[in-house]
């Protein structure tokens, strides 16, 4: 085996809160590494929502303009009744959230804005080919072991490598995520199919029927030449060991069909279509030990029906971010501290909603998720 240099900080995972938390740390003067354990960067997933509340860490960043560049900005998000196209709530983005929260609101394909995050960082501190297959706790560092042959000695690690986390196993033991009796499918839309129906289609709309059964739709690109679909669908169980597989136009047609003439449509121009489950794990009251310390899907994970899980998993890098930078890396113990309270109770309470899927279905105001200012908010 080799080992290279001792990093003063590794993050394990170079997704979305994971790229965040190497911008932050980095650009605050320490030095850190990323560590993936994908061979190469690839334009992965399909939409996400990026609030308000992500925007302005992608402000300090210096990337807010670039992805409001390449994303769609919808004047609403609409939910409506799938069978009659009732409107049941709508909340106010567009100009709107620009003065009322402080930034855009963006819709946009994940692998377009990961592009954008990767592209960003110091190409020297970015390891793909990375895969975690040891940690060992030392007095003074953590010895990583990797798939590939190489050791590396940290002397804080950050782990950002998402629900099925090896940092969380080694704080916390080896549990299995719980399927959440949820899956979702998830297509890009024919365009042109789209456009010949001569129907109207919302920038960003969630149709509803009973069980909190939905399609979340919406353009991911500025132009609208991108468009998306995501479903929520309790099911008896996932018996497949992929983390997805292919599903098909004839089974979207079987659970939505005979729907809103929209609806109806999208289903029509759905080409290819991939169904995955939806898992879950009860919130955490162990964010941090010792040297190690979690973020996102690793600490929080949540079903997506309130479009805030990569959105958390930024807020936790910019916080955690935050706290190192104020006590020095020598007082990680303090920072990782500081970190949790700061975090806990609304990563929590997202989380809890997100699971519970009854964000917008009614009218609400959606002030204290996007008005929320991570670069700002109170350490204690």
């Amino acid at each position: 085996m080799t080992t290279i240099e001792k990093v003063d900080i590794a993050i394990i995972g170079a997704g979305l809160g994971g790229a965040a938390a190497m911008a932050l740390l980095y650009k605050a003067g320490f030095a850190v590494h990323t560590f993936e354990q994908a061979p190469e960067f690839t334009r992965l997933g399909a939409g996400i929502h990026i609030g308000p509340n992500v925007m302005k860490i992608f402000r300090e960043i210096g990337l807010e303009q670039h992805l409001a560049d390449v994303g769609s900005h919808p004047d609403y998000w609409f939910s409506r009744d799938g069978n009659t196209g009732e409107y049941l709530s709508k909340i106010r983005l567009g100009d709107f959230a620009k003065k009322e929260y402080g930034a855009p609101y963006i819709t946009i394909h994940r692998g377009d804005m990961h592009a954008v995050q990767i592209e960003a960082l110091p190409q020297d501190r970015v390891h793909f080919g990375y895969k975690l297959v040891d940690i060992e706790e030392r007095e003074d560092e953590v010895l990583l072991s990797f798939e590939n042959g190489q050791q590396i000695a940290a002397g804080l690690v950050i782990g950002a490598d998402g629900i099925n986390s090896a940092i969380r196993e080694k704080l916390l033991g080896v549990e299995k995520p719980r399927f959440s009796g949820w899956i979702g499918h998830r297509a890009l839309i024919n365009m042109d199919k789209l456009r010949a129906s001569g129907l109207e289609f919302e920038p960003c709309v969630k149709w509803w029927w009973e069980a909190s059964r939905h399609i979340m739709a919406y353009a991911t690109k500025r132009d609208h030449s991108e468009y998306y679909y995501v479903t929520g669908v309790p099911v008896d169980g996932w018996e497949h060991e992929a983390s997805f597989v292919d599903s098909s136009r004839e089974e979207m047609e079987a659970i939505f069909g005979s729907s809103h003439p929209v609806v109806n449509a999208l289903i029509d121009a759905t080409e290819e279509v991939t169904k995955w489950p939806f898992l879950n794990r009860d919130p955490l009251n162990l964010w941090s030990r010792g040297r190690l310390c979690l973020l996102g899907d690793a600490c929080h994970p949540m079903r997506p029906h309130m479009a805030q899980g990569a959105c958390m998993a930024i807020e936790d890098a910019a916080v955690l971010a935050r706290s190192l930078t104020e006590t020095g890396e020598e007082n990680y113990e303090e920072a990782f501290r500081i970190y949790e309270e700061a975090r806990r109770d609304r990563a929590t309470k997202v989380q809890t909603i997100s699971n519970a899927n009854t964000w917008l279905k009614e009218p609400e105001d959606p002030a204290w998720v996007y008005a929320y200012d991570p670069m700002t908010v109170s350490l204690g």
